[in-house]
């Protein structure tokens, strides 16, 4: 079967198109999926770029899309033809009880193979079912980035009708929290360096759009924004380069979700000021298979779609990645096959 691996040391320029051994027919417990696509998160980028070191050889992707094959024995949640998207962390089903901190071992893609390439025989339980009607690609984007805004916002940010939210940037977690945000019934203030993206951030429904460029203080904008109150909850992906101004932002009580490093990943932290404002800053790194159940049946629920940017052929991965390290994309950067 075809896949794409990434040889050792990583680069773009190391990626491979490779002719691997099919999988198989699935055991006890295990389905085969035939998979048609991904869709690429910053983790992915560093894995293939050798800032995140794999195995020689190691085939890429966390997020994997596709149509079950067959099912093994003892399989009752899946049968043939059903529509599935992977989960990042196959171990972790439910709870808050997480194992795999730091190393990444089981998540596809880095610590065992993933989901760019044509078929996949894995555990049942590394799978949920995708959202009817949507396209593999649409659906590859719950796995990571979806997923992962939806626990920061929902799962353990309990956001509630009336909360105001502030998301950074515009990449596919932001754009997948603008859209959970808005779909619960909350208000949204999202940030960019760039004034056409925030134009079609506002046409998806965010209320309040903050060009930090030109606002380089942009908290003193959200305070303005909120009468003075600061937002619920802050989804924070810029790390030690922003976190200063998204304290500043919060309101006393509020909620912030670390979840990206695009700034680097040391910083010094104004930690009087977060303890006077008694704010819970949380780290997180996606969320658990119940979890991705229940955006899923929410997503359903709401008739919301995800924005993909862009859709490359497997062939295409390294341009794909090309694109999303130039940061011009606007939601999420697929891969179909």
């Amino acid at each position: 079967m075809k896949a794409i691996t990434v040889r050792t040391p990583g680069g773009l320029d190391h990626l491979a198109l490779s002719d691997l051994p099919d999988p198989g027919q699935p055991g006890a417990g295990q389905i085969r999926v035939a998979l048609h696509a991904t869709s690429l998160n910053f983790h992915d980028l560093l894995v293939a770029n050798g800032s995140s070191p794999t195995a020689d050889g190691r085939v890429l992707m966390a997020d994997g899309a596709g149509v079950v094959e067959a099912v093994g024995p003892g399989v009752a949640e899946f049968k043939p033809g059903d529509h599935v998207v992977s989960g990042f962390f196959p171990h972790w089903l439910a709870g808050s009880a997480f194992t795999e901190v730091g190393n990444f071992g089981g998540t596809p893609g880095d610590g065992i193979d993933g989901f760019a390439c044509e078929f996949a025989v894995r555990a049942a339980t590394d799978f949920t079912h995708a959202p009817k009607g949507w396209s593999h690609a649409e659906a590859a984007t719950i796995t990571t980035a979806g997923l992962t805004a939806w626990r920061a916002l929902v799962g353990d940010g309990r956001l509630k009708a009336g909360d105001t939210v502030l998301t950074l940037g515009t990449g596919g977690v932001s754009i997948a929290a603008l859209q959970i945000a808005k779909m619960m019934g909350a208000r949204v203030i999202i940030s960019s360096s760039s004034d056409a993206k925030l134009e079609r951030a506002r046409q998806l429904g965010a209320d309040e759009t903050i060009n930090y460029r030109s606002q380089p203080q942009w908290a003193e904008q959200v305070q303005a924004l909120t009468g003075g109150r600061g937002v619920d909850h802050v989804i924070e992906l810029g790390g030690p380069g922003t976190l200063a101004q998204s304290i500043k932002a919060v309101r006393v009580g509020g909620h912030i979700s670390l979840i990206g490093v695009l700034t680097g990943r040391q910083g010094e932290v104004p930690t009087a000021l977060l303890m006077a404002k008694q704010v819970r800053l949380q780290g997180l790194i996606v969320g658990n298979r119940r979890q991705q159940q229940a955006y899923v049946a929410a997503l359903e629920q709401a008739g919301v779609r995800p924005v993909i940017d862009r859709t490359f052929a497997l062939e295409q991965l390294a341009d794909a990645f090309a694109l999303q390290a130039s940061g011009e994309h606007f939601g999420k950067i697929c891969v179909q096959w």
